[in-house]
């Protein structure tokens, strides 16, 4: 973003498509992968959606994210099928044309022994017009980028390779810090606490997050912040409280 400094905060979020997630037939195994991803390059992931394959769904949810993170990823629907329909609906969010690309077909065709580049990995092949290719080192069909959005394959080792190719190209921020107060109390009896913490520390995240083990309530509280002096002082008086409350 013109103007912005490099520390400022970052934001993203993933669209992850396909019925058979949303059916439960496939486990998501992207989107705890994603938020791990970029949290350690420095991108607040702000939002994660799954919808299915569906042209309208999709191309609705692409226009709204993009509109208001600095980046967008996909993962799902650019498989040779015909129900993988995430690269046309990419180009109708766009308003551009889904052509077969001469670059992708390069990369391609060489992958398939002579007469097995069939019409359908050639789907594979065909990209919104003005895209640029993300390289795809596992099965070599690419995933593509137009705009800010990042359009990957479903598959996770797939996806993660792409992720490995355009970390490179991504603008990232200042990373959060985190740090971590075990309390042997539950949440309840903290709440009150952190919550004026909270308040005497606006440049910190706070989250308290309950445990039950065996009939026992316990609370880990989760400080976060991007500047270590900020988050060392809220969390001696996280600790504090806890100490204090602890008796």
């Amino acid at each position: 973003m013109i103007g912005e400094k490099a520390d400022d905060a970052v934001t993203a979020a993933l669209l992850v498509i396909g019925d058979e997630i949303l059916s439960g037939r496939t486990k998501d195994k992207n989107i705890g992968f994603v938020a791990d991803y970029l949290t350690s390059i420095g991108i607040d992931l702000k939002e994660a959606r799954i919808v299915p394959d569906e042209k309208s769904e999709i191309v609705t949810a692409v226009n709204a994210l993009r509109a208001r993170y600095d980046y967008v990823f996909t993962s799902g629907g650019i498989g040779p099928t015909h129900d993988d329909i995430t690269a046309e609906c990419i180009a109708a969010a766009f308003g551009v044309p889904l052509l077969l690309d001469p670059r992708a077909v390069a990369i391609m065709e060489p992958h398939y022994a002579p007469g097995q580049f069939t019409d359908a990995r050639k789907r594979m092949a065909r990209i919104p017009e003005g895209a640029d290719l993300i390289e795809n080192t596992v099965s070599k069909a690419p995933g593509f980028r137009i705009g800010n959005v990042h359009v990957m394959a479903g598959v996770p080792a797939i996806m993660q390779a792409m992720m490995d190719a355009i970390a490179p190209t991504l603008r990232t921020g200042r990373k959060m810090l985190s740090e971590t107060v075990p309390a042997d109390m539950p949440e309840s009896r903290i709440a009150e606490r952190l919550a004026d913490i909270q308040g005497a520390h606006p440049q910190t995240l706070i989250g308290s997050y309950p445990r039950a083990n065996d009939g026992k309530f316990t609370t880990q509280i989760v400080i976060r912040s991007r500047d270590k002096d900020i988050l060392d002082a809220a969390t001696r008086d996280v600790a504090r409280a806890v100490a204090e409350l602890s008796g």
